[in-house]
Parts: structure tokens; C-alpha cells; sequence
């Protein structure tokens, strides 16, 4: 874990302006300063702890994890934060139903993963000149929305949210099908669409990047033991294989 002075550093404590908050972070606010509400960073720190060891015993027992941020200060970190914990991530435009009419989004990445495919061998390059433009065309407008999907194989088990107000319907996706969320709350957010949750500025780059690379860690520090759990489970079976064998 970072300390709390690492956190001020990054800007973690600065909310929204006052006047743009929602009551309900009430109890996560230390006070005002001109017209800005500061975040309590001591409480932060608790709730972070919280979601990091949840993280980490999620990804030992094996869960599947979306990464959910399109604002502009979120996109690049989200993508990159999501491929290095071998997730997933939608940091462009939630799509509606992503979740909760999976059947359609899967049939999109398919044809993303087809298009794609065939533009690898060449394919596209004997088809008629419009129709290999309409092909890439399709293929470059999937890749934005899908591309993070792509090896997505069902609904994951746990969504990471960055800036609830501009993710709402991700958020209400969620709800309906009881997906656990985590969610990095600002002054304008509400806690109570949220499982787990760290108050915390979510517009500051540093911010968002420091607590990405903390629920990175604690991600990679669950799958390294899952790795090793699945590695002592293959051994015993190979073991029992051979006593039963000779």
C-alpha cells in the first residue's frame, strides 16, 4: 500500500466544486476549501485497502475482470492497465446492452475477430476496392468499441468503474445482472450504486494512474497464486496418474 502523503501528492484528496456535489459522499468529504471539496484521504486509504485485498482473493479464486473508463483522462490508462492484468476493457463508448444483451455484442466481436482474420491473410486486398473499404471501415469501428472484448468469452465477474457520472448505463448494467462493481468515487458520485468503492479524485491523471496501478498489483498478486494453486492441483493429479499406473 501507498501512504496518505503519496496520495495528497497525486492530487487524490481535490473534489469536484462544491456546488456540483451529490449528498450521499457526504461522509467520505473532510471540508471545503474555495468552493472545492477535500476528499478524507484517511478514509480513502481504508476503503482502498478494502479493495485491494478483495481484488486479490477475486483474482486467486479465478474471476474475470472489466475495465470501464471513456472520459479522456481515464481512456489510455483503462486500456493499458486492463491488458496488463489479462482483462478486459471498454474505454471508448459503452455500447448499450454490452452487458445485458451479450448474445449481440458476442456476434460483433466475431465479426471483428473474422474481419480482422482476413485482413491478416490478405483477404481483403482481392475483394473489389468499395467493398474492401466498407470491410475495413466495419473493421476499425468494432475495434473501437469491441476491441477491448475481443477474448471475452462470457460476462466477467467483476466490473472496475473510472468516472461513474459518464458510465452510468455500464453502471445500471451492472445492477440488473448483480455483477459486483468497484468504482473510484468523486464528490459527484453516488455511493450507493457502487459494491466497492474508493472516494477518491477521479479527473486528476496521477490519481486515476496511481490507484490503477494499485488495483494492477493486487490483481497480478492474486492470478500469480492462482497460477500456482492450478500448478500443485496439476501435480497431485499427475501423481495420483502414476500410482495408479505402476
Amino acid at each position: 500500500m501507498i501512504s496518505i502523503d503519496e496520495m495528497a501528492q497525486v492530487g487524490m484528496h481535490f473534489g469536484h466544486q462544491a456546488r456540483k456535489w451529490n449528498p450521499r459522499m457526504a461522509p467520505y468529504i473532510y471540508t471545503e476549501k474555495n468552493g472545492i471539496h477535500i476528499i478524507d484521504l484517511i478514509k480513502t486509504y481504508y476503503f482502498l485497502k478494502q479493495v485491494c485485498k478483495f481484488l486479490t482473493e477475486s483474482a486467486f479464486q479465478g474471476k474475470t475482470f472489466l475495465f470501464v473508463g471513456t472520459k479522456k483522462q481515464a481512456s489510455r490508462l483503462i486500456a493499458k492497465t486492463a491488458l496488463q492484468a489479462n482483462s478486459f476493457y471498454v474505454n471508448q463508448r459503452w455500447l448499450g446492452g454490452m452487458l445485458t444483451n451479450w448474445k449481440t455484442i458476442k456476434t460483433s466481436i466475431l465479426k471483428l475477430n473474422e474481419l480482422e482474420t482476413r485482413e491478416k491473410n490478405g483477404e481483403l486486398k482481392t475483394l473489389p476496392k468499395k467493398e474492401a473499404a466498407a470491410c475495413k471501415k466495419e473493421k476499425d469501428r468494432l475495434q473501437k468499441y469491441l476491441g477491448g472484448l475481443k477474448n471475452m468469452t462470457k460476462i466477467p465477474d467483476i466490473v472496475i468503474i473510472v468516472g461513474q457520472p459518464e458510465e452510468l448505463n455500464a453502471v445500471k448494467e451492472c445492477k440488473k445482472l448483480g455483477l459486483t462493481t468497484i468504482t473510484i468515487l468523486d464528490t459527484d458520485c453516488d455511493p450507493n450504486l457502487a459494491d466497492y468503492f474508493v472516494p477518491a479524485n477521479d479527473d486528476s491523471v496521477a490519481s486515476i494512474q496511481l490507484l490503477l496501478n494499485l488495483f494492477l498489483e493486487s490483481i497480478q498478486r492474486g492470478q500469480n497464486q492462482y497460477i500456482e494453486k492450478q500448478k500443485k492441483v496439476d501435480l497431485q493429479k499427475r501423481s495420483v496418474k502414476k500410482v495408479k499406473n505402476s
